[in-house]
């Protein structure tokens, strides 16, 4: 049914629960598992003297670096939680790249059948100010996509 299940993480707790979720799917159906996690394009920026809007580019490296860290240890993490699950799983982590590009991408690119992430489930002005990763995948995806809250 779903031989290959792509399981999108980001470090919260909820994610961990879709984690277990897709694990736990991917162990009844005997599938392969991808896991992702990736971290978001950034820019320092303020303002100068003049009122102009400038970057600080210096800073920029270190962000690469601490991201890329983070995404170490948390794909370590899950591929440890994967072993213990016993499935199957290679692990994915997309640097500066807006997560639900990252999940679609991967999704195409490695043939997933499925997606599992969870859902803050967040509305209103929340879901405006901090937007909704899940909901763009769920819209843009024409992979089926399994949400877990």
């Amino acid at each position: 049914m779903y031989s290959q299940i792509l399981i999108a993480i980001d470090g919260s707790e909820l994610a961990t629960r879709g984690l277990e979720q897709g694990l736990a799917l991917a162990k009844a159906l005997g599938s392969q598992v991808t896991i992702l996690t990736a971290s978001e394009p950034w820019t320092a920026m303020g303002v100068d003297a003049a009122g102009l809007v400038v970057t600080e580019y210096s800073l920029l490296d270190a962000y690469e670096k601490d991201a890329a860290k983070a995404g170490e240890v948390l794909l370590r993490a899950a591929a440890a939680a994967a072993d213990n699950a016993g499935v199957k799983a290679k692990t994915v982590y997309t640097a500066l790249t807006h997560p639900a590009d990252a999940i679609i991408d991967l999704a195409e690119k490695s043939g997933a059948e499925l997606i599992v992430m969870a859902s803050h489930g967040r509305r209103g002005i929340q879901r405006v100010v901090l937007g909704s990763q899940t909901a763009e995948v769920v819209t843009r995806s024409t992979v089926p996509v399994l949400v877990v809250r």
